[in-house]
């Protein structure tokens, strides 16, 4: 999550999009920026809990495969209004699965069966495979730049991570798909780290 951030903040000086991979190294639950924590604590059992940078509801990690995209607010992603953006997103995961000749679809409509839970139900253009979410996404928007954070729960079919990040790449328009964060950009990373996604007063703020 502080990774993120200082991505977000260190747009202005990158100047181009940049699509990031990563872990986690045990089950645990992000939620949104906007959640509140006693809600968060009541719906899942997932621990530990993490607040993101972005919004949306809680997303549960353990065998997902999550990503995050960055984008200047030069770049014509960040002029878009959130759902399409959302949606574009979407289109772009879904190219992806279908290089890897995996149909899924967009929701053309909402369905809501749990409250705050990201992949209980379903909104309109999440990715669906036979009818169940198996993408979706949250974002922020500052002046720096526009943050993506999404979450894949892969179909129970035999695709390798690494297979669907590579496709990623081939069908995006962006150019950092091999990206290293330098140490400007880590040290960044480690003092958000430190000073506020590992602090109880930032999880419990709200």
């Amino acid at each position: 999550m502080a990774l993120d951030e200082a991505l977000l903040e260190a747009m202005p000086n990158l100047g181009q999009p940049v699509l990031r991979f990563y872990s986690w190294i045990k089950p645990a639950a992000s939620f949104g920026y906007f959640q509140k924590i006693v809600e968060v604590e009541r719906a899942t059992v997932l621990r530990p809990l993490v607040r993101r940078p972005t919004g949306g509801g809680i997303v549960p990690h353990d065998a997902d495969w999550t990503y995050s995209v960055a984008f200047p607010s030069t770049n014509d992603w960040y002029s878009l209004a959130a759902i399409d953006s959302y949606r574009r997103i979407h289109e772009w995961i879904q190219a992806a699965f279908g290089k890897l000749n995996v149909t899924t679809e967009l929701a053309g409509s909402c369905r809501r069966a749990g409250p705050g839970q990201c992949f209980v139900g379903h909104e309109k253009f999440d990715l669906l495979w036979h009818g169940k979410k198996i993408a979706g996404a949250a974002q922020r928007r500052t002046r720096a730049g526009l943050l993506i954070q999404g979450s894949v729960q892969p179909p129970p079919l035999s695709l390798a991570k690494m297979d669907w990040q590579q496709a990623m790449c081939d069908v995006a328009h962006v150019t950092g798909c091999a990206f290293v964060a330098d140490a400007t950009l880590r040290e960044r990373a480690e003092e958000l780290a430190a000073k506020k996604y590992s602090q109880a007063a930032f999880t419990r703020k709200r």
